[in-house]
This record gives C-alpha cells, structure tokens and sequence, in this order.
C-alpha cells in the first residue's frame, strides 16, 4: 500500500479500503495517505488513529466494521434458546490477538445464561485451524471426561472443520455421538453458513451482512456527493434462523 501511495500520482488511488490480518490497522501508512490526498477506509478492526486522523485529512478517513460484539451477544441467544436447562459448549474462538474475535467473545459471555459453561479452543479463521485444534483437544485426557452439549464457532468454517474432526474418530459409536450435538456458526453467506444450516450440518448461524460494498458506497457519498462519513459505522447481524424458531435439543 504505501508503495502505491508513494508511486507517482497519475498512478494514485483516489482511495484504499483494506482488511488488516494482523492486531495493527498501520498508522504510518495511514498518514502517508492522507497527506497524499488518497482516502482511506479500514474494514473490521478497531484503528484508534483515525479520529485525530480526521481532523487534518482533507479526504474521507473512516472504518466500517461488522458489530462483533453483538454477533457474540447473538450466539449466547442462540445458546440460550437451543439448550434452555442450561450445559456446556465446546467454544472455538479466532485467534487470540485478533479484536474482532475477543469482542465476539465477550458479547457471548453478556448474553449466554449462567447455566451455561463453555470450554475454550483457539483456530485461526479456516476450517483446517479448527479442524487441526479439536483433533489436539481429542487426545487430551480431559476431552474424555468432558460432557459436552453443543459445539459453537466464530466462523461457519471454522464449525465445518470441527465436525471434520469428529468425523476422524475411530469409533463409530463416538463419531455418532459428537456429530448429533448441534453445531453453530457465524457469518451466514448463502453458499455456506445459510446452506448448512438448511442442510442440517449446522443448527444455527448469525449472517454478517459484508461491509465492502457499503465501504465503496460510503466513500462515492462522501467524495462525489460531499456527504461527510460517519467515523465508525457497523453493519446490523441477525439470527439464522431466527432466535424464536430455533428448537432445543
């Protein structure tokens, strides 16, 4: 990015709208681009740079996230509604310094009854990740002893992969036995999360709604109509299927 930002300025983006994979969202290149006149737009993550950014840039600086705090408070209401005497939940979270995964955490952890109890794995977003951290846990002596009743993901794949991992077990009994479990999910795309859980594979999935199209749409208001971006927007997730028609198991 600052290569393009620092490349000659027929060849310059008007904007940039980027994902950042890691914990930081760049400042430095932030700047940059702001001083050479190229909008800037981060998507998921929290850039605590941009208000005092804002007050210099003469070009729209704004982030767009999905609200992952509420995903998380949607889950612990699916919990809720799928084991209402309460239980334990095998929990497999996205890394660990990553803030769209600790949010999700948390809002969970505000949602979710306190009969509820959950066991925390840790994957990296893809379903080999959570494929690989529930076949570790499996062999630990305490994943013997455990008593689970659902199996839950902060991404649809990550769910996918974990069922994977229950599909490896030697024992037919056993593979039966963890794959009844209702398993869920987040993100909610059609091909995927929506098409599992009409399926079956999945018992219930929280649709994030993408944010690059409104991100685009933003800043086409922001620099041809002159509407100011807001400085930190979220998008709105909801319940698939809806909380009032999930069923306990």
């Amino acid at each position: 990015m600052l290569k393009v930002i620092q490349g000659e300025a027929a060849q310059r983006p008007h904007a940039i709208i980027f994902e950042p994979v890691g914990g930081t969202a760049f400042p430095q290149v932030a700047q940059a681009a702001v001083r050479a006149k190229v909008a800037w737009a981060v998507l998921n993550r929290e850039a605590e740079y941009i208000p005092q950014l804002r007050k210099s840039a003469q070009v729209p600086v704004f982030s767009l996230s999905s609200d992952h705090r509420e995903i998380g408070r949607i889950q612990g209401r699916q919990f809720a509604a799928l084991l209402p005497k309460g239980g334990s939940i095998l929990y497999i979270q996205g890394p660990a310094e990553n803030s769209a995964a600790k949010e999700r955490t948390t809002g969970m952890q505000e949602a979710k009854p306190s009969n509820i109890h959950f066991t925390l794995l840790r994957a990296q977003w893809t379903e080999e990740s959570a494929q690989r951290s529930v076949r570790s846990w499996l062999k630990l002596s305490t994943s013997q002893k455990a008593t689970i009743d659902l199996i839950a993901a902060q991404d649809d794949s990550m769910a996918i992969g974990a069922r994977k991992a229950f599909e490896e077990l030697p024992s037919e009994s056993e593979q039966e036995r963890w794959l009844k479990l209702p398993f869920t999910g987040c993100d909610g795309l059609p091909k995927t999360g929506e098409a599992w859980v009409r399926s079956g594979l999945l018992a219930a999935t929280v649709f994030v709604p993408p944010n690059t199209g409104m991100a685009i749409d933003m800043l086409f208001q922001a620099m041809q109509n002159r509407k100011p971006a807001v400085e930190r927007a979220l998008t709105v997730p909801v319940s698939i299927p809806a909380l009032d028609q999930l069923k306990p198991r």
